[in-house]
């Protein structure tokens, strides 16, 4: 199962947030430059973002984005979830009316346990911890080995 650039990025963006939570609001494009995205790619997360009320805009000349709840009670699964709907490997796992052999299926039942430790890894990474995690990233010297 692979991630689109809307959970990824959207993942980065929020991240950046946080990093500079209490700093004020950040624009899209300060954003966009720090992280590489089009500030217009990210208006398109915003979209989702927002909806989920994981963050929101400040108007003005010194407006931009801020988050809506604080980074701990934010997780990486609130985020994905936002942009990329329910993570499942298969349809079945979220439906199991759109397949007939779901009740008699023996692999549908690894596909709900994929399904569940994909949720329960993204549930665990909370934006605070992130945030930590990339900001000490950023602080740890370069190693130049010949």
């Amino acid at each position: 199962m692979r991630m689109s650039t809307k959970g990824r990025y959207g993942l980065r963006v929020m991240i950046d947030l946080a990093v500079h939570e209490g700093g004020g609001p950040v624009s899209v494009d300060t954003i966009a430059e720090q992280q590489g995205i089009s500030a217009a790619y990210i208006h398109v997360l915003l979209a989702g973002l927002k909806s989920a009320g994981l963050v929101r805009t400040v108007r003005g000349p010194s407006g931009g984005l801020i988050l809506a709840r604080r980074p701990a009670e934010i997780s990486a699964l609130d985020i994905v979830t936002a942009l990329e709907g329910r993570i499942s490997p298969v349809d079945c796992v979220n439906d199991s009316t759109t397949c007939s052999r779901s009740s008699q299926c023996a692999s549908r039942s690894v596909w709900c346990e994929v399904a569940g430790a994909i949720h329960d890894a993204l549930e665990g990474f909370s934006l605070d911890r992130l945030a930590a995690s990339q900001v000490a990233m950023q602080n740890e010297p370069l190693m130049y080995n010949i």
